[in-house]
């Protein structure tokens, strides 16, 4: 088939070589990925982005070669008028073709194009291309989010929203990303809070909206003793998340910090917002302004007036909705109470314990073989007899310990629960107690109590078989499942059981 002869040139060949190569990889890999590797994220990648580039470039290429090559052409026979266009006459067979070739092409590059560009903003916008493009940096969080409670939920749904703004916003910020993890250059972990996260209001409220009032609700929770015989203790608290009856509306309980009739403003002087000096309560209704200050803090007036007040909503208290990290305590309770470690094996909470006390080695292979050697060492060392005639349930309990580490802590990454403070409840973090501490108070003596009883009340609690229960709306007084006295009335949780590890 015959074409204009300024086609005819090394650099249009190059062009045509480049798009035909790419438009053959696309098909291929596009087959591929279909009926082969339908999960494999990098091939998306170069189906989506990398690959059609290249074929754009190519087409690219070839009128850039023509245009040249027409001006090589005019100089050689010394046609110099200025202004000129090539004639392009029809009845010349060249001419018809290539115009046919440029018609069918063009057509078809649209279809590509727009089947390209619609498949590339899907893949942009799905769980696996942001979870396990890049690998390293975001398994962590990628590990995290499959097993919360927002595992259905799209990454860009609460990262994003809806929105043209916002799209290119992450598509930007997104671009950073790439260069610095091209380049090394990331943190470990990867710090948070995101300052530049979308409003929870235009996120989170698309499906929890603050309208809907809930009342109160049951939570049961057992944990296991680090004893001989692993003793269980129950606890049954009754969740204050809202009034008692739902028609009430945000009066009262854990949700009233978001009801629209109240402003709550806070300062926070470092970047984790685990410490908060000053408060600000506005009652939006009447006018009433009331602010705290911690009593505790070293933080003047000035300070205060020049610092960046921020307007409490969901994240400051569920900051971790979707990528949260269990503590060892945590995830080892949970583990006995699956069945996946054997609760009958005596001292096997407190051996695991022990093995995550350990500082951890610096990739996770060494960490896990480090695990696997502690716990088999303090049955071999100190529980003989229970090495000797419980090597199966031991080395079950190993293998969940282990599996356990590999869903919550990666060395690699500096990422584990330690990095990444939980603000909900007070056990392990100060959390709720970052405000409710009975130290911040306002000018005119009010506190911000830390009386349990705003937030829940027990209707439960003790050794299994024995636990002691409250009358209907009442609650019983707490009772540690070690004694230590009247220590847990005036010390935070988290002196003690944050470091535990």
């Amino acid at each position: 088939m015959k074409l204009p002869r300024s086609y005819y040139n090394l650099i249009s060949f190059i062009g045509t070589a480049i798009a035909s190569i790419s438009f053959l990889m696309i098909v291929f890999l596009f087959f591929i990925s279909f009926f082969f590797e339908k999960s494999n994220s990098y091939l998306g990648l170069f189906i989506y982005i990398i690959i059609p580039a290249f074929f754009v470039i190519g087409l690219l290429i070839i009128p850039v070669g023509m245009l040249l090559e027409m001006k090589r052409r005019k100089k050689r026979v010394q046609v110099y008028l200025k202004g000129e266009w090539p004639v392009i006459d029809l009845n010349v067979s060249r001419y018809r073709n290539a115009i046919l070739i440029f018609g069918i092409g063009t057509i078809l590059f649209l279809l590509l194009t727009g089947l390209g560009s619609y498949e590339a903003f899907h893949y942009t916008e799905s769980v696996q291309f942001c979870g396990t493009l890049c690998h390293e940096v975001m398994k962590p969080e990628y590990t995290a989010y499959q097993n919360s409670p927002h595992a259905r939920v799209t990454c860009v749904e609460c990262h994003v929203g809806s929105g043209v703004g916002w799209y290119v916003r992450s598509k930007l910020s997104g671009l950073r990303q790439v260069y610095g993890v091209a380049t090394n250059d990331f943190h470990r972990p990867v710090g948070t809070p995101l300052h530049n996260l979308r409003p929870a209001g235009e996120t989170c409220e698309q499906c929890h909206w603050p309208q809907k009032f809930y009342s109160r609700q049951l939570r049961n929770e057992k944990h296991f003793l680090s004893d001989s015989m692993n003793t269980e203790w129950n606890i049954s608290l009754q969740m204050k998340i809202g009034p008692s009856n739902s028609a009430y509306g945000l009066t009262e309980g854990i949700h009233w910090h978001i009801n629209p009739k109240v402003k709550i403003e806070y300062i926070s002087n470092e970047d984790k917002r685990e410490e908060i000096p000053w408060v600000r309560y506005t009652n939006l209704e009447t006018g009433e302004v009331t602010e705290f200050k911690d009593t505790t803090a070293t933080v003047d007036q000035s300070a205060i007036d020049n610092s960046e007040k921020r307007v409490m909503d969901c994240i400051d208290c569920h900051n971790r909705p979707s990528h949260h990290y269990s503590t060892p305590a945590d995830f080892i309770d949970k583990a006995l109470t699956s069945g996946a470690m054997p609760k009958d094996l005596h001292y096997i909470k407190k051996a695991t314990m022990k093995a995550f006390v350990e500082p951890y080695k610096s990739t996770t292979d060494s960490t896990l073989a480090q695990i696997d050697s502690l716990i088999h060492n303090f049955y071999k060392e100190k529980k003989p007899w229970l090495y000797t005639s419980k090597q199966a349930e031991i080395k079950m309990s190993i293998e969940e310990a282990k599996k356990q580490f590999g869903l919550n802590v990666f060395p690699e990454m500096k990422a584990s629960w330690d990095a990444y403070p939980d603000h909900i409840g007070h056990k392990t973090y100060d959390g709720c107690f970052r405000c409710h501490n009975d130290s911040h108070v306002s000018s005119n003596g009010k506190k911000i109590s830390k009386d349990c009883n705003l937030c829940h009340t027990i209707v439960l609690q003790g050794v299994t078989g024995n636990e002691s229960y409250s009358p209907l709306n009442k609650s019983l007084e707490f009772v540690h499942p070690k004694d230590i006295g009247d220590e847990w009335r005036t010390s935070k949780c988290s002196v003690c059981h944050r470091n535990l590890y």
